[in-house]
């Protein structure tokens, strides 16, 4: 199971502190020193019951507190650099992609082909969105050493090879690199889930992971 980091909103605080002051009202419950708990801070604002340590008394937080003291989502190195190379992942796809119209025979690699197409491109505009939202692209490079490293992708060999063939040589030659292709974005996508920071991208990691295993196995029933 995909780990989700938990983020508390300020309605949900409030609900949970008026939930935590009509449950001692009703059981008249009374916290440690005899003082009726009336789900409020000293500033009479709803309050959050944060439970302690074991051997630790629990704490009352004031909405804002116990906001700030979720979990910091801020993006780190390996958040941008992920999208950035995810982006230059989905565009080579996209190159492929575009070849099939022309040059595939099989009726099923097209529509692959245009299931993908349909797919990553509104994931490189939510990329590049994200990218402007959060302070531009990675800098300074990334864990692969070049856009070439990244898993899955086609040479510009394979390429040419696939600009240049048709029919059945261009169907089997598409899937066989697709695949490949799909396999290094799912590899990709599982590492940021394990070094990256960012609930956004960790959403978009999981959605290629799903989608693209989906697609292999789509891909293999072809072949």
């Amino acid at each position: 199971m995909l780990h989700r980091r938990t983020r508390l909103h300020a309605t949900s605080l409030a609900f949970v502190a008026t939930a935590a002051a009509v449950t001692l009202a009703l059981t008249g419950c009374e916290p440690e020193g005899g003082r009726q708990d009336t789900g409020k801070g000293q500033d009479g604002k709803p309050a959050v019951i944060a439970p302690g340590r074991p051997g630790e008394a629990a704490k009352t937080l004031s909405a804002e507190e116990a906001a700030k003291s979720g979990d910091d989502d801020s993006p780190n190195a390996a958040d941008r650099a992920y999208v950035a190379m995810m982006i230059e992942h989905h565009q080579q796809a996209l190159v492929m992609t575009d070849l099939a119209p022309d040059r595939a025979r099989s009726a099923k690699v097209r529509r692959i082909a245009e299931r993908i197409a349909a797919a990553q491109g509104p994931e490189i505009d939510a990329m590049r969105g994200w990218q402007q939202t959060t302070g531009g692209a990675a800098k300074g490079g990334h864990d692969h050493g070049g856009m070439a490293d990244m898993p899955g992708m086609a040479t510009p060999k394979q390429l040419d090879a696939l600009r240049a063939a048709e029919g059945a040589s261009f169907d089997r030659l598409f899937l066989k690199l697709m695949i490949a292709h799909h396999r290094g974005a799912v590899s990709m996508a599982t590492d940021v889930l394990g070094r990256g920071n960012n609930v956004r991208v960790e959403e978009m990691a999981a959605d290629v992971i799903a989608q693209q295993t989906s697609e292999i196995r789509r891909m293999r029933l072809v072949r």
